[in-house]
């Protein structure tokens, strides 16, 4: 079975390659969810810690289940907590996926949190599952590390007026947040919506860095600007479940 490492080192190689990643939300803190995400075939999770009841303890124990199970498993945080970023990645987490992206200050800290020295200034420790809890010596860890880092996502939700070479740097993904992009914006008519997506896009080729984005359907992401996107996560868990349910519900009579 790969390792953590080498399924970070696959995602960014097909990343480079041009191949899109496809994904779900995970927001549900079953780990057999996580078992049919990886049996349906999906590249990669990304468990929710920002739009769900998921605990921190619930986070690493499903990145601890995907990593078991061969799957990437990145996190999604609404800030940067340094020591939160290092507990998750200590348990298997593939990266981090941050949200509410502003400017340059943001993903600066995600970086030094999640990157060793002198890259970085996340603290380090040896015991945890993916440093072997010691038996991996310290050299050999770092090295291992500095070869294939955390994936890192940057979440651009709102209008963003610092140049995006700045602000991407150190990211793998930009990644746009549709909803909260267009309710930031006024809910603006769909024209003017498309042209802030096309601007993250065109920001993330001019960063050298992948474009992304959620679709709640792999049909649908075209017509919302996501067909350059090379890392796109479709629906959650819970919409997927929810959607079954409605579907397979008994229709009722009216009385």
């Amino acid at each position: 079975m790969s390792t953590l490492h080498d399924r970070r080192r696959a995602l960014r190689e097909r990343l480079a390659a041009g191949h899109r990643l496809v994904g779900t939300f995970v927001k549900l803190g079953t780990p057999d969810v996580l078992e049919l995400v990886a049996a349906a075939g999906f590249d990669l999770a990304v468990v929710d810690l920002e739009h769900s009841t998921l605990t921190e303890a619930d986070a690493i124990a499903l990145v601890r289940h995907a990593d078991v199970c061969g799957l990437a498993a990145l996190v999604r945080v609404p800030a940067v907590d340094a020591p939160l970023v290092a507990r998750l990645l200590e348990n298997g987490a593939a990266g981090i996926q941050l949200s509410m992206v502003r400017g340059a200050e943001q993903t600066r800290a995600l970086v030094a949190a999640a990157r060793f020295a002198p890259a970085g200034e996340r603290s380090v420790s040896l015991a945890n599952r993916v440093a072997g809890f010691g038996a991996v010596a310290l050299a050999d860890f770092l090295r291992a590390e500095a070869d294939a880092p955390p994936l890192l996502v940057g979440q651009i939700e709102t209008r963003v007026d610092q140049p995006w070479p700045d602000v991407l740097r150190g990211l793998d993904v930009a990644f746009v947040g549709t909803t909260d992009l267009s309710v930031s914006l006024g809910l603006p008519p769909a024209p003017e919506l498309a042209t802030a997506v096309e601007q993250v896009r065109a920001g993330a080729a001019a960063a050298g860095v992948a474009f992304g984005g959620w679709s709640a359907n792999r049909a649908s992401a075209a017509a919302q600007g996501l067909a350059e996107a090379g890392y796109l996560l479709v629906g959650s868990d819970l919409q997927i479940l929810a959607a079954g349910l409605r579907a397979a519900a008994p229709v009722k009579e009216d009385s």
